[in-house]
Order: structure tokens, then C-alpha cells, then sequence
């Protein structure tokens, strides 16, 4: 249910902050956007998506406000809010500018990150592949979530992690549907626990091609279904 993942940890706590109930419910709100539960165009209500995420309304309504300064939703008055739409060349554009920052990090991370941190990670790759064996896309999105800005983090730069976690609220992965209905989620799952793989074993070429596929992957989950 999603509901019962609101109260849990969604994104890595950067500079030891928690973040809040309202913050919890955004990020999940966000995860629905992102994992295509949330359509754009749609236009939805604070009690409805309350009722939907087992919370109550009050911070429903105020997360819906973060997500309309930051783009995600319209206000529709006396309606609710409406999910936007982003275009092809915004992903692109978000594709572009992540693997700028996150294919050389990570493989930065080969040579710097401790092996503790590393095996830290590894239950949170763990929970995006059985989420997808379950079809549960939120639970994927979430855990996706945590385990690439929780990897970034490792690199002791807060802002970077920042652009990057920015650039993911404003993603849209309508192809995850396609993906479940085909079978292929659980593999493209799996390249979670290769980029750990590759960390661990010191190797940078590996590392190097494996972000390299799972951002292209990324980009074709980004394309409307």
C-alpha cells in the first residue's frame, strides 16, 4: 500500500536532516509522478490523492503546492491540480545533464568509495528489483531514488546530489508500464546490483559502461508509452 511507504525514508537525508511528514508526502507524490501512476493532464484533488495514498488531506495539499513551484502540477481552481507535461527535449536535456554528472562520479567513486558504503547500498538495490518483480512502480521509483542519490552522496559533494535529485522530480518514466506488461522491468533492475559490482571490484571501465547503458536505458524509459 502506498500509504504505509509515505512514513518511511524516501531520499538520503543530506547533511543529517530527516525530512519532514509534508516533505515524506511529497516525495512520495513525486514518485507517482515520476513512475507514470500520475498522468499528464490529469487533474486531481488533495482529498482524492489523500483517500488514494492512505494520508490526510492537510499535507497532501501543502506537498501539492512544493510540487507547483517546482513545475510537476498547475493549480486548477476549485479543481485541484493539474500534472504537467514534459517535452521530449527536456528529457533529453535531463538525460544529457545527468550523465555529464553522474557517469564520471560514480566512476570516481571506484577508487574512493569504502567498501562498507558500498555494501551499505546493497539492500537498496535489492528492494528496486523486487519491486519489480512485483510491478510495484512506485516502490521502484522510490528505492531508484535512494540508491542513485545515496551512491552520489558517496562522493561528499551535497550540491551535486542536489542538481541531480532536482533533475529526477522533474522526470517522467512512462515507459515502466511498458516495461512490467513485457517482463523487462526486473532486468533493467539488476544493473543496480552491476554498478555495485563493478564498484566493489575496483573497475572503472566496467563502471564507466554499465552507467553508461542504465542512463540510456533510463532515457528510453523516459519516452511516452
Amino acid at each position: 500500500m502506498v500509504g504505509q511507504r509515505v512514513g518511511g525514508p524516501v531520499l538520503p537525508a543530506v547533511g543529517g536532516r530527516k525530512p519532514s511528514y509534508r516533505e515524506r508526502v511529497a516525495d512520495a507524490l513525486r514518485a507517482a509522478l515520476i513512475a507514470g501512476e500520475l498522468r499528464p493532464g490529469e487533474v486531481h484533488s488533495a482529498p482524492a490523492l489523500a483517500a488514494r495514498f492512505g494520508v490526510s488531506a492537510t499535507p497532501v495539499r501543502e506537498a501539492l503546492l512544493d510540487l507547483a513551484k517546482e513545475g510537476l502540477v498547475d493549480t486548477v481552481p476549485n479543481k485541484g491540480f493539474r500534472v504537467t507535461a514534459v517535452s521530449e527535449k527536456q528529457l533529453d536535456e535531463y538525460t544529457h545533464i545527468r550523465s555529464l554528472i553522474e557517469i564520471p562520479t560514480t566512476v570516481g567513486l571506484a577508487a574512493s568509495a569504502a567498501p562498507a558504503d558500498l555494501a551499505a547500498l546493497r539492500p537498496v538495490a535489492q528492494e528496486i528489483v523486487t519491486a519489480a518483480a512485483a510491478g510495484d512502480l512506485i516502490a521502484y521509483v522510490e528505492a531508484d531514488i535512494r540508491f542513485h542519490l545515496g551512491l552520489l552522496a558517496l562522493a561528499g559533494n551535497e550540491h551535486l546530489v542536489e542538481v541531480v535529485g532536482d533533475l529526477r522530480k522533474r522526470s517522467r518514466l512512462y515507459g515502466l508500464h511498458a516495461l512490467v506488461e513485457a517482463g523487462r522491468l526486473e532486468a533493467s533492475a539488476e544493473e543496480h546490483l552491476e554498478i555495485l559490482d563493478a564498484l566493489v571490484a575496483r573497475d572503472e571501465g566496467a563502471v564507466r559502461a554499465v552507467m553508461t547503458r542504465h542512463l540510456g536505458h533510463v532515457r528510453g524509459l523516459w519516452a511516452a508509452e
